[in-house]
C-alpha cells in the first residue's frame, strides 16, 4: 500500500502520511480501543476515492467487491428527506448486522457533504470506544468518511501560501485541520453539521487532499497513459493537460477537476 500510494498518488504528501499512519498503527494494535476512524476531504478530482478503494484492495480480498466492505451513498441509499428516521433505522441496523457477521469490516461513506444532517449520528456508537454495543465488538472495524466540504478552505489556505511565494508542500495538518474541522461542522448542508462525530473527537484522522498543478496533471496524464497502453507522447500529455481549466483565473495555477476528467479526455487525442 505505501508503494503504491507513493508511485501513484500525485502530489498528496499529508494523505500518504496520515492514511499510512492511521493504518500501520491500527493494524498492528491487536486489541485497539476503537474502531479506525478516517475522514477525507478536498476538491473534484483530487484523489479521495481513489485512495479509499486503494486501501480496501489492500486490506480485503476482492477490494470494494468484498463482502465485508460496505460503501454508502446518499443520493442512492437516502435520496428523500422525509424519511430520514426510517434512514437511521436502517443504516443502524444494517452496521450492526455486518459487524455481527465480521468485526473486521470496512465502511466507506461517499459525497457526505449531500448525507443528510443529523443521519450519520446514529453510528456514533459504533465509533467510540466502548467495549460492546448491542453484543456486538467491534473495535476492529474500519469507517472512511469522503467529502468535499473543507475543500473551499483547503484551496484557500493553498492559495495564500502560493501568494506568500512558498510552496504547497510546506502545508502541514495542523493548518488544515482545524479550518476543516470548523467547515464541516458548521456548514447546514454539510453530513456533518453539528455532528457529535466531530463534536466528540470520535475522527482518528482527518485527511486533507490539497488542489492539484499543472504538473501533477502531467503525471496523472502519463499513468492513464500507460494504464491503457497507451503511447506516452510528450505532445498528447502537454494537450490533455492544456485542455483542463485552471484557477485562478488569471494565473491560472491549480486544476479546478484535479485529475477526475484526464482519462476521458485522452481519447480526443488519439
Amino acid at each position: 500500500l505505501e508503494c503504491d500510494l507513493a508511485m501513484n498518488l500525485v502530489g498528496q504528501p499529508l494523505v500518504r502520511q496520515q492514511v499510512m499512519k492511521g493504518v500501520r498503527e491500527f493494524l498492528e494494535n491487536q486489541n485497539p480501543v476503537k474502531p479506525l476512524v478516517m475522514s477525507f476531504h478536498g476538491s473534484t478530482g483530487t484523489g479521495k476515492t481513489y485512495v479509499s478503494s486503494m486501501l480496501v484492495r489492500y486490506l480485503f480480498q476482492g477490494g470494494l467487491q468484498s463482502p465485508y466492505v460496505h460503501q454508502f451513498s446518499p443520493i442512492v441509499h437516502f435520496p428523500h428527506a422525509e424519511r430520514i428516521e426510517q434512514y437511521k433505522e436502517n443504516l443502524k441496523r444494517w452496521i450492526q448486522g455486518n459487524l455481527t457477521n465480521c468485526g473486521r469490516s470496512a465502511f466507506l461513506f461517499d459525497e457526505m457533504d449531500k448525507m443528510h444532517p443529523g443521519l450519520i449520528d446514529v453510528i456514533i456508537p459504533f465509533l467510540g470506544s466502548s467495549w460492546v454495543v448491542y453484543g456486538t465488538n467491534y473495535r476492529k472495524a474500519i469507517f472512511i468518511f469522503i467529502s468535499n466540504a473543507g475543500g473551499e478552505q483547503i484551496i484557500e489556505m493553498t492559495l495564500d501560501l502560493w501568494r506568500a511565494r512558498r510552496d504547497r508542500e510546506e502545508i502541514s495538518l495542523q493548518d488544515l485541520e482545524p479550518a476543516i474541522s470548523k467547515a464541516v461542522f458548521e456548514n447546514p448542508q454539510s453530513g456533518f453539521w453539528k455532528s457529535g462525530i466531530i463534536n466528540e473527537h470520535l475522527i482518528d484522522f482527518v485527511v486533507p487532499f490539497l488542489p492539484l498543478k499543472r504538473h501533477h496533471v502531467k503525471q496523472c496524464v502519463i499513468s492513464e497513459l500507460v494504464q491503457q497502453c497507451l503511447e506516452v507522447r510528450p505532445d498528447v500529455i502537454q494537450e490533455v493537460a492544456d485542455s483542463i481549466p485552471y484557477f485562478p483565473e488569471e494565473e491560472k495555477i491549480f486544476s479546478s477537476t484535479g485529475c477526475k476528467t484526464v482519462a476521458s479526455r485522452i481519447s480526443f487525442f488519439f
